[in-house]
């Protein structure tokens, strides 16, 4: 699906932003508001298994009414785990302050997660740490 854009301008061409902050509380009324989560959980390993198991917390996540960012799942899609992982990290972290909730998954905490979950505690953030067998509930919602 693509996303249509808005034009934001009346017929005589000048910016009408009323119009359009019009539509975007509409959207906003018809989705309510959803929090962003950022997904904390292991990459590295078996980065194979990790990221289907990240793609089930973000799946659960919006089961939850949330909008998850999961890092691990964007950045490995342009960064080298070898040669990019600093930087990974460091992006994480700074979109991490965007974020309204850090969301903990697996029972194993590796060192990125450790560095994002103390980031997390230094901003105050809200934490939740979602044990496995609260997502296989989920498991179905999205087919």
């Amino acid at each position: 699906m693509e996303m249509e854009k808005l034009d934001v301008r009346n017929p005589e061409h000048y910016m009408d932003l009323t119009a359009h902050d019009g539509i975007l509380r509409a959207e906003k009324a018809r989705y309510g508001y959803r929090p962003l989560v950022y997904i904390c959980s292991p990459y590295a390993g078996d980065i194979e298994t990790n990221t289907e198991k990240a793609k089930r917390y973000c799946r659960f996540a919006i089961a939850k009414n949330c909008i998850p960012f999961a890092p691990h799942l964007l950045y490995p899609q342009f960064l080298s785990e070898q040669t990019g992982r600093g930087l990974a990290l460091y992006m994480g972290l700074v979109m991490l302050t965007k974020c309204d909730e850090l969301w903990v998954f697996g029972e194993k905490v590796t060192q990125g997660m450790a560095l994002e979950i103390r980031k997390a505690q230094r901003r105050g953030m809200t934490m939740r740490y979602v044990e496995e067998e609260e997502v296989d509930e989920t498991d179905n919602i999205f087919g």
